[in-house]
């Protein structure tokens, strides 16, 4: 094997050991032993390609926006693009244990010692411009304020996959996620328009691939 490709296998195998860690423990309660001994690689391999606890961690957490390259509509996006990206993430929850770990270490970081703003203002961002699309269309009622619904959205969905982990494992994340948009959706669309849009994930977004960028 080349040099090249023995580390990029090196480097996914102490993200998937450092994700099942971090899924399991989350970021406190995980140490850098823990993951070169669930990863199976050396502790000089990891700092080779990671300086500490924090920068693994925070590739985790960067690699849930990866979680968007399938979605091909965002260079259009729309009010069915933010109900099918909230579907592909549930099921990249239920799926992918690196996402897992990435969602818990935002939660984590953010209730301890530091508040982690930045993933909730990318989301917030995507979903605003998703629904702004959607407004100029005249899909989204034109007195909607999208920056404060988009805030909503990310704050309601965090508590729905929050409260389905620890009811059931996420087994049900799907459905709650379909009835969010069920209860939301009437309030944003105009009556004419509300027909055109599928709470439960339009049919292409089961058939997206759930890879994630290493």
């Amino acid at each position: 094997m080349a040099r090249q490709e023995r580390a990029e296998v090196t480097r996914a195998a102490i993200l998937e050991g450092a994700a099942r860690v971090f899924d399991a423990e989350g970021f406190h309660g995980t140490t850098l032993g823990d993951i070169v001994k669930e990863s199976g690689v050396t502790k000089g391999a990891l700092y080779f390609h990671f300086s500490s606890k924090e920068e693994l961690a925070q590739h985790l957490i960067d690699e849930q926006f990866s979680a968007l390259a399938p979605m091909e509509n965002l260079d259009n996006p729309g009010l069915q693009s933010a109900i099918d990206i909230l579907h592909h993430m549930a099921r990249l929850l239920v799926e992918n244990v690196r996402v897992r770990a990435g969602i818990r270490l935002v939660t984590d970081q953010s209730s301890k010692t530091s508040i982690v703003s930045e993933p909730y203002t990318k989301w917030i961002e995507i979903f605003r411009k998703c629904l702004a699309e959607a407004q100029q269309r005249g899909d989204v009622k034109a007195d909607v304020d999208c920056e404060r619904v988009a805030a909503m959205i990310v704050g309601s969905w965090t508590g729905i996959q929050l409260s389905s982990q620890v009811l059931c494992g996420r087994k049900d994340l799907s459905e709650r996620t379909t009835l969010m948009w069920e209860v939301l959706l009437p309030g944003i669309v105009p009556p004419r328009r509300l027909a055109r849009f599928h709470p439960e994930g339009s049919a292409q977004v089961a058939e997206r691939p759930l890879g994630v960028a290493g």
